[in-house]
């Protein structure tokens, strides 16, 4: 050999196994440099942090919840108070009515007061009583409904007394007076007067088949002495 020949070199020799051992190793560091490396830039550079974003999460949903409690909470007021609208509503409704009945009355008392002080200076009797507006109206063959006002211009006298009615029929081509009440008769109430002013009285008389009703008179007594009476033909 001469001093110019080239020079060795003397290398080790590694197990395949043991390459392929560092590769794996090798592989595995940077692929978790390069995860940290996506997480870091991820967090710094994006914002994205799943603590974070759990933590959010449960706020929003925290904040649903109390949301959804006040609408349930102004429901409930809300239907409460539709429900008193709806009370206040019929009770004055109802007030509405009654107000219209009071007025009606109040009006039929007033035109009743109006006449009865029309009629006291000239109409009433010597004996404080008189009898006004009778009408007999015919509402069957043997019926004849009557209407009277009974009024008094005594002052601070409670009158009590009763009430009798004389119909004049033509009955198998005669003229009979038949006399209401009848002796023993059972509605004997509906002829009692009680009034301090006045008193409107109504009712309807029956009297025998084949009577011919010509005229009714009605009579004020009291203590079986008369101190009214007017009649009506018809």
């Amino acid at each position: 050999m001469s001093i110019s020949a080239p020079k060795m070199t003397i290398k080790r020799h590694m197990p395949w196994p043991l390459r392929a051992l560092i590769l794996v190793i090798v592989i595995a560091v940077g692929g978790a440099m390069a995860m940290w490396a996506y997480d870091l830039g991820r967090n710094n550079f994006s914002g994205l942090n799943p603590d974070g974003m759990r933590d959010h999460v449960e706020a929003l949903s925290e904040q649903v919840k109390k949301l959804n409690a006040e609408r349930d909470q102004f429901s409930t007021t809300a239907n409460a108070a539709e429900s008193q609208l709806n009370i206040e509503r019929s009770a004055q409704a109802q007030l509405a009515g009654q107000i219209k009945t009071l007025e009606a009355e109040n009006a039929k008392l007033k035109e009743d007061l109006s006449f009865f002080q029309s009629l006291l200076p000239t109409n009433v009797g010597a004996d404080g009583v008189t009898i006004q507006r009778l009408k007999a109206e015919i509402v069957a063959p043997n019926q004849v409904r009557y209407q009277l006002l009974a009024i008094q211009g005594e002052k601070g006298r409670q009158f009590v007394g009763n009430l009798q009615f004389s119909v004049t029929v033509l009955q198998g081509g005669k003229s009979v007076i038949i006399n209401f009440p009848e002796q023993n008769a059972t509605d004997l109430a509906r002829y009692k007067l009680a009034f301090k002013y006045y008193q409107r009285v109504d009712g309807v008389l029956t009297l025998p088949e084949g009577a011919t009703i010509k005229a009714i008179q009605a009579r004020v007594l009291e203590r079986g002495q008369m101190r009214a009476q007017q009649s009506v033909n018809l």
